[in-house]
């Protein structure tokens, strides 16, 4: 596993942030931006919409067509010149689907599925237009819960119960993943949804951070997160004004970064091991003491934090298993990869 790299800001321009950031730090730790990112869009998301009938009026206003305003953009569409309906790219507005038949009608899609997430349509996750989008019925059924895996070209079952979203969608996926996990970090983590390796760190699954840095965002999405402040929810997804928020948190490859005043540079690595690794209990580090350490499970989770942070050991959870613990000290972090057998 490559180690995760930490970004320190050498020079912001705030005039190029917009004012909705205003309140950000932007010079501290990656976990502290993130931190900081998840207050602010919980803290603006000021109203909760009822699932019906509320969501199907914000879903005609967020995802309309620019080129025909008439017709809905379906996610995971990409043909509307054929005879099939459930490749559809786009369609009438109107034709929503509010029986079990919908063949030929556009539904409702959690893109993050709620049966995944374990929150039911009427709570703050399972209304959040954020995460949902039209999507043809049948290609709803299609897709059903199935996480998200690597792919190319157009959306696909790749495996049984693995979807590739397509090459048009999957950079809107990866950005929705992670406005979830920001915003709901305890219902609603990536690497339930996103499967593959973790190279880049292990909260984000690796196929999220690519697909982030190589499908742009795209008019549609930056409209409906106007919308969604202005009107809607009244919160913003930050990885589409700024995908390049989603590298400074979580690594990867670099993404577009949309606020051209702000500058990183890499820092280097602390230089330290840890020892033995696999561990029966405790591990061990030859460094002299640190800001912080935490410890991650292979899902994400926080399951442990080091009461003592001079005591140049760190005692692992009893449940066997791979771990991650993630070591801070100033602004730079590293994370290692553990067994506990």
């Amino acid at each position: 596993m490559r180690y995760l790299f930490s970004l320190l800001i050498s020079s912001i321009l705030f005039a190029q942030v917009p004012s909705y950031y205003s309140g950000i730090n932007f010079n501290e730790s990656p976990e502290n931006i993130k931190s900081q990112l998840a207050l602010l869009v919980r803290n603006t998301h000021l109203y909760r919409l009822s699932y019906t009938p509320q969501t199907w009026y914000a879903l005609k206003q967020t995802d309309l067509n620019p080129e025909n305003p008439e017709n809905v953009l379906l996610i995971y569409g990409y043909n509307d010149e054929d005879d099939l309906t459930i490749n559809d790219r786009s369609r009438d507005k109107d034709l929503s689907c509010h029986t079990i038949y919908c063949t030929g009608l556009w539904s409702r899609e959690h893109v993050y599925p709620r049966s995944i997430g374990n929150y039911d349509e009427n709570s703050w996750p399972g209304s959040d237009i954020h995460a949902l989008r039209p999507s043809d019925g049948d290609m709803n059924e299609y897709r059903s819960n199935s996480p998200f895996v690597a792919g190319s070209g157009n959306a696909r079952e790749m495996a049984p119960y693995r979807f590739y979203p397509g090459d048009e969608w999957k950079g809107d996926v990866a950005r929705m993943m992670m406005y979830m996990y920001l915003r709901y970090p305890d219902d609603c983590l990536p690497n339930f949804v996103g499967l593959g390796t973790h190279q880049y760190h292990p909260d984000m699954p690796d196929i999220f951070l690519e697909w982030n840095a190589t499908d742009p965002v795209s008019e549609i999405e930056m409209n409906r997160n106007n919308l969604s402040e202005n009107g809607i929810q009244g919160n913003r997804n930050p990885f589409i004004d700024n995908p390049f928020l989603a590298t400074m948190i979580w690594g990867g490859p670099a993404a577009h970064n949309t606020w051209g005043e702000l500058q990183v540079e890499e820092l280097q690595h602390i230089n330290f091991s840890i020892y033995p690794n696999p561990t029966q209990d405790y591990i061990y580090y030859n460094e002299e003491s640190f800001d912080q350490i935490l410890i991650l499970d292979v899902y994400g989770r926080i399951v442990g934090k080091d009461a003592d942070l001079k005591d140049s050991k760190t005692k692992l959870p009893e449940t066997p298993g791979i771990y991650f613990i993630k070591f801070y000290k100033g602004k730079d972090v590293k994370t290692i990869k553990t067994l506990k057998k």
